[in-house]
């Protein structure tokens, strides 16, 4: 059989559980989860090597009405993956049903020539007779496309939505090394991790107005020293990151420590500060520097 490659959009409106299927295809943490929506802000790509065929995955950022300059480039780099995939995933929240969101989703997916696999995620939270209404209007929205429930967070069914984009695949070579699992940057993860814990731990608008900058990123002998800047929108925010005697910051650098250290096997000795820059999420210039 033909060696096959190639590359699988994950889309779908935000919050619905693309990143946490991603990692589960991937088998590994490269993309970051929260509770919280639109927590993908970049394309982030994951990379699945088995002996028939690759699989070249690109997590994006939730499609959604965007008001912000911030929130149009995130739905311009999940609508940009679109057009690069070979293979489109569709993430449907099973928990939620199919949303007037999803069906303009899946409308808008519907004439393209490319294969689409539609993913009911969160199988574990729905019993049967809520599934099976959101399995028959996905199959009327998008006719002939396989569907399949599944859970990330037990694992059921990921390894059928695995086999379902192989097959859906062009033959061809691999495109990267098969010990490759991401094409990230070590300081680009730091950031996520990072970021990843300012959203769970800080609460409300908070989170939308912060982003993560590495200043520092080195290795020495059995240890890592990170160095990283948050930024926040308002200065108010400044104070709430901080906390009381700085404990809200020391629980953020306590737990992305240790993320830090699960994902890169090393000790690692972070330092995080935080520094107030209005305006940052409406200015072109340093949403490019800040790789957004």
């Amino acid at each position: 059989m033909a060696h096959r490659a190639g590359y699988a959009a994950i889309v779908g409106r935000p919050n619905v559980g693309k990143s946490t299927l991603l990692n589960a295809l991937v088998g590994a943490k490269v993309a970051i989860v929260t509770p919280k929506p639109q927590t993908t802000r970049n394309r982030i790509l994951g990379i699945r090597t088995l002996p028939e065929a690759q699989v070249i995955f690109l997590d994006t950022p939730g499609i959604h009405q965007a008001r912000s300059l911030l929130n149009r480039r995130m739905v311009d780099v999940a609508r940009q993956a679109l057009d690069e995939a070979d293979v489109v995933v569709l993430v449907v929240d099973a928990a939620a049903g199919v949303t007037p969101a999803d069906r303009a989703l899946a409308e808008s997916l519907a004439g393209l020539a490319r294969p689409t696999v539609v993913v009911l995620s969160k199988r574990d939270r729905v019993r049967p007779p809520v599934l099976l209404p959101a399995m028959a209007a996905m199959g009327t929205l998008l006719p002939g496309r396989e569907i399949i429930p599944a859970s990330a967070r037990t694992g059921e069914n990921v390894s059928v939505v695995l086999d379902a984009v192989v097959t859906a695949l062009p033959a061809g070579p691999p495109l990267y090394p098969e010990d490759e699992y991401t094409t990230a940057t070590e300081r680009f993860l730091a950031e996520e991790l990072i970021r990843e814990q300012l959203f769970l731990q800080t609460e409300e608008e908070i989170p939308y107005g912060t982003a993560v900058q590495v200043e520092e990123f080195r290795a020495r002998p059995n240890l890592l020293l990170v160095r990283a800047t948050i930024l926040v929108d308002r200065p108010n925010h400044k104070g709430i990151v901080i906390g009381a005697g700085g404990a809200q910051l020391g629980e953020i650098g306590r737990r992305a420590r240790l993320e830090l250290e699960a994902v890169f096997g090393s000790k690692v000795f972070l330092e995080l500060f935080v520094r107030a820059e209005p305006g940052w999420a409406k200015d072109p210039r340093r949403l490019e520097e800040l790789g957004l």
